[in-house]
């Protein structure tokens, strides 16, 4: 799972303050070395390099899921689905710095110097942190496959998690008071209408049947799908800290993929791929 700083409900991925911290370390040694050069702080160059690289990485993940933005274009603005294409990013920064060194600007090294500081910090800092498979090296023994749990749907079913591998199956954990949970529903509806041959299940945590079979409804989903978990105490078994978190497992019933956060039409689209073709 994609490791998160975990302040009461708020969980900030690991991956950004990391990003933060390398941009910061690169920017103060860029400005201070320009100005024992007497060249000024070259505070600019600090700010366009780090949002151009930003920009860039957004744009190619935009390019490469064109087809779910094109349904809606203002999510593209939305940065909060985590949809980011990083190497392109570096790709942007590598540009920007031989620009600087083509034109001869009186910052090149210093601005050289700074981004190569920020890019081994922040590449090493990722290599620490996502090891091996970044979105599942968190989780405990028990999240790695379907696990045996029994749950009642809203309509009263009970059912065995375990027993429903031959399918790949989306798990999504969230609840009413959830701003984040309510905003991606509608994309998890529409996926689950657009892909039937993967299983869509929404769990809720912690409320009443009748809370939850309320905004169901209000929503559309369909009740078999929908799961109580009114104590959390599958969450707590899977080591879950944040809502909404969204469990992809492919056909064998294994992990594949997470989301912590809220899912975007592309960053759905990114992992449901992961699960439909993993074997």
């Amino acid at each position: 799972m994609e490791r998160t700083l975990d302040i009461g409900p708020l969980s900030l991925p690991w991956s950004l303050l990391l990003l933060l911290l390398a941009w910061i370390i690169g920017s103060t040694l860029h400005e201070r070395m320009a100005q024992r050069a007497g060249l000024g702080a070259g505070v600019r160059h600090s700010w366009l390099l780090m949002a151009c690289a930003l920009l860039a990485a957004r744009a190619g993940y935009v390019l490469y899921f064109m087809n779910e933005y094109a349904g809606a274009p203002w999510a593209i603005l939305d940065m909060r689905d985590g949809g980011w294409a990083p190497w392109w990013g570096v790709a942007a920064a590598v540009t920007y710095v031989i620009f600087l060194w083509a034109a001869r600007s009186p910052w090149r090294k210093t601005v050289s110097s700074g981004a190569v500081t920020a890019l081994v910090l922040w590449i090493s800092g990722n290599a620490w942190l996502h090891p091996a498979l970044p979105d599942i090296d968190e989780l405990p023994a028990q999240a790695q496959a379907l696990p045996s749990w029994q749950i009642r749907t809203l309509d009263g079913a009970a059912m065995e998690l375990q027993a429903l591998k031959g399918r790949p199956t989306v798990v999504n954990f969230w609840a009413t008071w959830c701003p984040p949970c309510r905003r991606e529903m509608p994309v998890l509806l529409q996926a689950s209408q657009q892909t039937p041959q993967v299983r869509f299940l929404w769990i809720n945590q912690g409320e009443t049947p009748e809370k939850a079979a309320r905004y169901a409804t209000q929503q559309g989903l369909p009740l078999a799908s929908v799961l109580l978990d009114a104590d959390s105490g599958l969450s707590h078994l899977l080591g879950l800290k944040a809502l909404p978190t969204t469990l992809f497992y492919d056909a064998q019933g294994r992990l594949v993929a997470t989301r912590v956060g809220e899912l975007s039409a592309a960053t759905l689209a990114e992992r449901l791929r992961l699960a439909t073709r993993a074997r």
